[in-house]
């Protein structure tokens, strides 16, 4: 008999009863296997393969597709412990390979032999007669297996009420190969099937799945039993049930899908934003991509542990709770644009990437690019006063800064295994994904792109799908809207009949090499002469070819001349257009709607810097914003000196557009925070006064309130934060006296929301203050505030204090272990933490390694000394282990031999340029 007891005292070792009651699968008849393997061995729990094990690929064979599976789950959360049991069919052959490694496999009805493969993941049923192609088979299962322990599978978390008690709950996250720790399945993205989802439970608690609840059961005083409805078809990774005692509140879109917010009860004042914006969300990608969302119901809940912001499981996406809950006593202005951003982000995920699944993970970018890019252009339409169009290019800034690294990989690229296929969830994937399609939509106009994304997403809905067939499904739609040819000088490429073939040649060049594209122009004349090479701030032997690299670059740009956007297409790694005699300065790039950078040669620098210090409105603020990345950018490469890079930010004090404003201030906090814990005291200090004084008028202008637009607050929360950590004297008075109230409130006034982590972090300095945040931190129930508080404990002076930090995140009692990534990096950009992170970091080598840490720890790192230290320990490591060969790894070393350079080659020049500026 199961039992129902769902309490909080859990017992050391905690156990969870599923059930796999079914699993039905139909043979392919596309694939005949060559040989029959008969059963031998018994099951091998070891490390290695056994001898008799029938398959020896990682991915799966393709003669078994699953069309069905029946899952009944009983989680115990005081002794977790997994059971199940399945059916399967395949072709003349007498194996049935699925994916379930550490489950405990027998099977029902029948006793068959089953073999492991635990190196790959693999288990092996054996039929006791050759299974014909064409039928279909059920397959019995049962197993057994563990809740797990971290943040993938079914997991266990908990959260603490008010008043101390601790509640236990159980969540699923799956993506990208963690659903075979629940159940036995094929764990691929193309095997998609239905799922049909039965979950006992205890009374106090409530189940969730993917798809409605038909019908309840009490199996008896203690045990209910809840009855799903059967799922759509859906690859194994958007499985997901949740097993809790939390709340919910809801709405109906207009189409009539119900929108439930789940929270543990004490927040569920904290849903009622995210409520409204699922819901208008929903509304607007229903309308954008004229296909009706086509489960029932849309629930999110907010999970108290959970290490990525969000996934986007069908009907039941699943969020961290600073992701989905927005406290309008607490929450900033910018707290509130990312609860927005992530819902949107999510919700485009039920088109891109649950609706139409890519074949492999080599191109999740079809999932991540497109759900990040849609994310901008779904709040852009919804909440309008958000003004999301303006950190669309912070997106593309930081893809340029991961693809102008020789580690940088293409957006489509191999990966086989798990670690590999985990690393593919980062920058190139969902940044420059999201880049490259901005640049797409501009090349082929909204009306064509948006068309095309409705053809791909209709033909392919319920299936999988390749970066090809997205290329052909824009092709059509450019050859069938009533736009006859494209806005582009040039766009005669190879086979130019064929505009399949001309949109495919273009996006190989974006999609399947890595790197970012410079062009150099230089001014002849009535022409403007176009170079084309790859964009690398350091330039490594260890990639000679980087130089071939060759783009289909849509150029854009505008004169002094005229008001035009001309366009052309560059095919070549050399061109040339016309820009007219009488054009004064010449602006490429228009608006960064192409991800490429640009070096003006000869006076072009210099034309647009004076048109900057004497009609700056003449471009858009995206045009200056841009302009002000790609020259710092240049002086890391030598092309540009540090010296003209400065001076184009000259006209900065009379400027009037936040995102230009912090991007000059983000480059000089930057180069402040790298200085200030070298020995370079002086140019340090100088920095520093420059800074000041240069922005004085700006950070006078402040105010300490919440007032203002979104864009305003979020400039006024950066201006004030940079003046506080530069020492200004009257912004720590003011952020001293704040935290001295509230310290003598004991926490109980309210702060201005967006000032509240830099008038923490000023308190944070002094014992008192800082024990006193520790202690609000045990007691805030807004995981968002607790962030805030987290953030200035972590600015800490004191080392000591810092080790505690580190170690309490480790034990995960009082900080949570989802938070443990977010605090090395909090301590590693402190100058007075970045050594302790590292050292850190090494001593937990096994542990953090594996979560991609070691890029925030070493980020900062800019000396010769460190360098070689970064080099010793991959050297140590990968004799022992190949996860020092993790792409990570060769990003955080390539940053740090960046960093070096970039002292080496600027550290004179900036010396001079502050000499000759301060006196």
């Amino acid at each position: 008999q199961p039992q129902a007891d769902m309490s909080s005292n859990m017992s050391v070792v905690t156990l969870l009863t599923l059930t796999l009651l079914a699993a039905m699968f139909r043979s392919s008849s596309a694939h005949q296997a060559s040989s029959s393997i008969g059963p031998q061995g018994e099951a091998s729990n070891g490390g290695a393969a056994d001898p008799a094990f029938p398959w020896s690929h990682l991915r799966l064979p393709s003669y078994i597709v699953p069309v069905h599976y029946e899952l009944r789950l009983h989680p115990n959360l005081t002794e977790l412990r997994l059971s199940g049991s399945k059916k399967s069919n395949n072709p003349t052959e007498q194996s049935i390979i699925l994916l379930g490694p550490g489950l405990t496999l027998a099977v029902s009805l029948q006793v068959l032999p089953v073999l492991h493969h635990p190196g790959h993941e693999q288990v092996a049923v054996f039929s006791p007669r050759v299974l014909s192609s064409g039928h279909t088979y059920f397959l019995h299962l049962q197993f057994g297996a563990e809740l797990t322990e971290g943040f993938y599978g079914f997991y266990k978390s908990s959260y603490k009420t008010g008043a101390g008690e601790t509640r236990v709950l159980a969540s699923t996250h799956f993506e990208p190969t963690s659903a075979r720790k629940a159940f036995p399945c094929f764990d691929e993205p193309s095997f998609k099937a239905n799922y049909t989802v039965t979950i006992r439970r205890s009374p106090e608690h409530i189940a969730l799945s993917n798809m409605p609840i038909e019908k309840t059961v009490r199996l008896n005083e203690d045990l209910m039993e809840d009855h799903f409805a059967t799922s759509v078809k859906m690859s194994t990774y958007l499985v997901a049930f949740v097993i809790c005692d939390f709340r919910s509140v809801s709405a109906t879109t207009s189409s009539g899908v119900k929108v439930s917010i789940y929270a543990a009860p004490e927040k569920l004042h904290q849903t009622h934003y995210a409520l409204e914006v699922a819901v208008k969300t929903l509304d607007f990608y229903e309308k954008y991509f004229n296909i009706n969302y086509p489960l029932p119901k849309q629930d999110l809940i907010a999970i108290p542990d959970f290490e990525s912001g969000a996934m986007e499981n069908w009907g039941l996406t699943t969020y961290r709770e600073t992701s989905l809950l927005y406290d309008p006593r607490s929450s900033s202005a910018q707290d509130k644009l990312w609860v927005t951003m992530v819902i949107a982000h999510e919700l485009a995920h039920q088109w891109f990437g649950n609706l139409v699944t890519m074949v492999w993970w080599n191109d999740i970018w079809l999932n991540e690019g497109f759900a990040r890019y849609m994310e901008y252009i779904a709040v852009e339409a919804t909440y309008p006063e958000l003004h999301v169009e303006e950190y669309l290019l912070n997106v593309c800034f930081a893809a340029v800064g991961r693809d102008s690294l020789n580690s940088s990989r293409p957006i489509s690229s191999a990966a086989e295994n798990p670690t590999q296929i985990r690393e593919m969830f980062d920058t190139v994937s969902y940044d420059k994904g999201a880049c490259v399609l901005h640049m797409l939509r501009h090349f082929l106009t909204d009306e064509v792109f948006q068309s095309g994304i409705v053809r791909y997403l209709r033909k392919f809905s319920y299936g999988n799908a390749q970066n090809q067939d997205l290329w052909d499904s824009l092709a059509n739609a450019r050859d069938t809207t009533h736009i006859t040819h494209l806005p582009y000088h040039n766009v005669g490429l190879p086979h130019q009949s064929n505009a399949h073939l001309n949109l495919t040649a273009m996006m190989n060049t974006w999609t399947l090499q890595k790197g970012v594209p410079l062009v150099t122009v230089t001014r002849e004349g009535s022409r403007l002469l176009l170079k084309q090479e790859r964009f690398l701030k350091a330039v490594l032997p260890s990639d000679p070819v980087w130089a071939t690299y060759l783009w289909h670059i849509p150029l854009t740009f505008k004169t002094s001349s005229s008001r035009t956007v001309h366009r052309h297409l560059m095919v070549t790694k050399t061109d040339s257009v016309d820009v007219g005699d009488q054009a004064s300065w010449v602006k490429v790039n228009t608006d960064m709607a192409g991800y490429y950078l640009v070096h003006y040669e000869g006076r072009g620098w210099d034309q647009l810097t004076q048109l900057l210090r004497e009609n700056h409105t003449a471009l858009s603020y995206h045009d200056r914003t841009h302009l002000i990345h790609n020259a710092f950018q240049l002086i890391v490469t030598g092309k540009l000196s540090m010296g003209r890079a400065l001076d184009l930010i000259g006209y900065l004090p009379s400027e009037t557009h936040t995102v230009p404003l912090l991007e000059g201030l983000g480059f000089l906090g930057a180069y402040y925070r790298m200085l200030e814990k070298t020995a370079e005291h002086d140019v340090t200090q100088k920095l520093r006064t420059y800074i000041l004084r240069f922005f004085g008028d700006v950070i006078d202008r402040q105010t300490w309130e919440d007032k203002g637009s979104v864009t305003e607050r979020h400039l006024r929360s950066e201006v004030i934060s940079l003046a506080c950590d530069l020492g200004h004297a009257p912004c720590l008075r003011q952020a001293n006296q704040r935290f001295a109230d509230w310290l003598h409130s004991e926490g109980k006034l309210s702060l201005p929301a967006d000032l509240t982590e830099t008038i923490y972090s000023v308190g944070a300095q002094d014992e008192r203050g800082w024990e006193f945040l520790l202690h609000a931190y045990t007691a805030s129930p807004s995981e968002t505030h607790k962030h805030k508080i987290l953030s200035a404990m972590g600015s800490s002076r004191d080392k000591n204090k810092l080790s505690r930090l580190l170690e309490m995140a480790l034990e995960g009692e009082v900080i949570r272990n989802q938070d443990l990534s977010t605090l090395v990096y909090l301590v590693a950009r402190n100058p007075h933490g970045q050594q302790l992170a590292w050292a850190f970091f090494k001593k937990n080598w096994g542990f953090l390694v594996q979560k991609s840490l070691m890029v925030g720890t070493t980020a900062w790192f800019s000396s010769a000394e460190e360098l070689s230290d970064v080099i010793t320990t991959l050297s140590h490591h990968s004799i022992e282990e190949q996860a020092s060969q993790l792409r990570a790894t060769q990003v955080a070393l390539d940053n740090v031999q960046k960093n070096v350079l970039w002292m080496e080659m600027n550290l004179g020049p900036l010396r001079d340029w502050l000499n000759r500026h301060i006196h």
